[in-house]
């Protein structure tokens, strides 16, 4: 369905849905790929960061982080847990921009079947139903990327710690065997609390920008260049963390929790948002902060960018 404004769409036919969605898909999982061979480095550090001690830190900052990584685990600890999300890739995207497209189809339907171009407000909301559906998708790969990062973390404090597990498929094991199905959704409300809105505001914003541009220079949106289509994408991702980075700590403080319910601390948003604000009022929520704003343009611009590519190669062959 073309976005250009004033552009009017015919009504698709019985099974173009069906490609469309195989087409949004495709292009999401090559992105979500990208995304994730570019900023898995920065997400170590910012999950780090976020749920290290504050009464006795072990990294002083982002450098530190950085750098005590690669020292204790060599560069490969820089991408601790990224089995998770790549093995995860295909469902995650299929969610997140499979969901994507079908909102903005289904936002454009008329109730006759007829369509009619999007709005500006229509991207933004969007992207909220986005957020919601692809939460049950990114809450498991998350959850279990989040318990093998933090590993080196509970090492430090405990010099007596064993990890209870060496791989995503040992945690996946036993936090089935220990929960069952809802294993894999440990701090899936605070999940769908971040998701929501920042996919809104990610999305939405990608998108409008994206409009904005074209006019201003008379194109449709498929002829900006890569360089005008990252721009966007990294912007989106910026103003992503810029919303909801305070409910991430929440979120990463509940994922790396021990999968024991009976031995976890955070058991649920109002007490973890509590627990804290108890360690450090408003800046405890902004840990970790400074890697996730390093790793939002480059990374999601990146992502974006080969979505849009992608999708758009698809719909010419």
């Amino acid at each position: 369905m073309s976005t250009s404004a004033g552009q009017q769409v015919q009504v698709p036919a019985p099974n173009a849905g069906l490609v469309k969605l195989a087409k949004d898909i495709f292009a999401g999982t090559c992105g979500g790929i990208s995304v994730t061979l570019v900023g898995h480095p920065f997400d170590t550090l910012k999950v780090r960061l976020q749920t290290q001690p504050v009464d006795k830190p072990i990294y002083s900052g982002v450098v530190d982080c950085a750098r005590k990584t690669v020292q204790w685990e060599g560069l490969g600890g820089l991408y601790k847990g990224v089995t998770s999300p790549l093995m995860g890739q295909m469902f995650f995207r299929a969610s997140l921009f499979g969901a994507f497209g079908a909102s903005k189809r289904w936002l454009g339907t008329n109730a006759d079947g007829t369509t009619r171009p999007l709005v500006w407000s229509d991207f933004y909301k969007a992207g909220a139903m986005t957020g919601f559906v692809a939460a049950f998708t990114e809450g498991p790969i998350d959850f279990y990327k989040s318990q093998l990062q933090v590993q080196i973390i509970k090492s430090k404090m405990d010099p007596n710690y064993k990890p209870p597990y060496t791989s995503v498929l040992e945690c996946v094991r036993q936090t089935i065997r220990l929960n069952g199905f809802k294993g894999p959704f440990q701090g899936l409300s605070a999940t769908l609390l971040r998701n929501t809105p920042a996919n809104a505001a990610y999305l939405g914003s990608f998108e409008v920008l994206k409009q904005k541009v074209a006019a201003s220079y008379g194109v449709a949106t498929t002829d900006l260049s890569a360089a005008t289509i990252t721009a966007c994408a990294g912007t989106g991702g910026i103003i992503y963390w810029l919303t909801i980075f305070p409910v991430d700590c929440i979120k990463s403080a509940m994922q790396t929790d021990s999968i024991d319910p009976a031995k976890r601390k955070y058991t649920s948003i109002p007490v973890t948002a509590r627990l804290l604000w108890a360690e450090g009022g408003v800046k405890r929520f902004y840990k970790g902060f400074t890697p996730c704003l390093i790793r939002a343009a480059p990374a999601n611009g990146v992502m974006l960018l080969t979505v849009d590519k992608v999708t758009t190669w698809l719909n010419k062959s």
